[in-house]
């Protein structure tokens, strides 16, 4: 049987949209009691990191995670990362599953934008992994929403390019990630009634050229396993990717390495090959 490689993307109770109390919630220790049932031997708790002082969401955009954060004008403001409260879950967990590696991690939105304000942390020598997202584009009047808020406003097609076209600029903006994750995050919110099926082809030329800047910073790209597309390997290596990191994108213990076997089979047939150790990138 193949062995699970590290999951390098999962989030527990101190993330925000978790949808759990950091003071009563124990997801980060169900997690783990997971990780040692499934045979995982690695996870990386990448916590979400956002500096977004407030961003546009209009009803039914969001998960009832998110609806206590929702101010009077239809904006989300998030609590800030409690970084001393995660590191101490981190360290109780480290000492009850002596098994298993347990590494910190973080999942910083819109790194281009806020890097200035996330120094202090990610060189302070706590955070293993720092993982990149692009939730966030430009919306009317300075504003900035998700792709999910921007389809009910703007053509898909317009949509689709204009995140593709965000992800050169973040690459270029910011040092502090190692990892781009979800690239197929605006996916998710495709809006199929109207724009029909999502087709990537349609695409194929932006999500080439976002890898290539990824690749030519000598960062990983990562295989979020929430859906597996065999195109995302494919155009990653005939575009010079070297590294990709697995994520499942869990917020709870049940979608821990969700399709990992699969997805390690995927990758693999397009040339890419595990580490010594099962965090490590897998590289060609």
């Amino acid at each position: 049987m193949t062995r699970l490689t590290a999951d390098a993307h999962v989030h527990s109770e101190w993330s925000w949209d978790a949808g759990s109390d950091p003071a009563s919630a124990g997801a980060m220790r169900r997690i783990c009691e997971r990780a040692v049932t499934i045979g995982l031997p690695a996870v990386v708790f990448t916590e979400h990191l956002d500096f977004e002082d407030a961003w546009r969401a209009d009803d039914g955009d969001i998960g009832d995670h998110a609806q206590k954060y929702v101010d009077g004008t239809g904006h989300v403001r998030l609590p800030r990362f409690d970084v001393e409260g995660y590191l101490d879950a981190i360290g109780r967990c480290r000492r009850d599953f002596a098994d298993l590696r347990i590494l910190t991690g973080v999942e910083y939105g819109q790194p281009h934008l806020w890097d200035a304000k996330a120094a202090a942390l990610l060189s302070s020598g706590a955070i293993d992994r720092v993982n990149g997202s692009l939730h966030m584009l430009a919306f009317e009047g300075g504003d900035r929403t998700e792709p999910t808020t921007l389809y009910r406003y703007r053509h898909a097609h317009d949509v689709m390019n204009a995140y593709l076209e965000e992800i050169p600029l973040m690459v270029a903006g910011s040092d502090s990630f190692a990892v781009f994750t979800h690239i197929d995050y605006a996916v998710r919110s495709w809006p199929v009634a109207t724009a029909g099926p999502f087709d990537p082809y349609d695409f194929e030329e932006g999500f080439r050229t976002a890898m290539r800047a990824i690749a030519e910073s000598e960062r990983a790209l990562e295989m979020n396993t929430r859906r597996l597309w065999p195109w995302i390997p494919q155009w990653w290596a005939e575009e010079g990717g070297r590294a990709v990191s697995f994520g499942s994108d869990a917020h709870q213990a049940e979608g821990l390495a969700s399709n990992f076997p699969e997805a390690m089979a995927m990758v693999e047939y397009f040339g890419f090959r595990p580490g010594s150790r099962p965090e490590d990138f897998w590289t060609r």
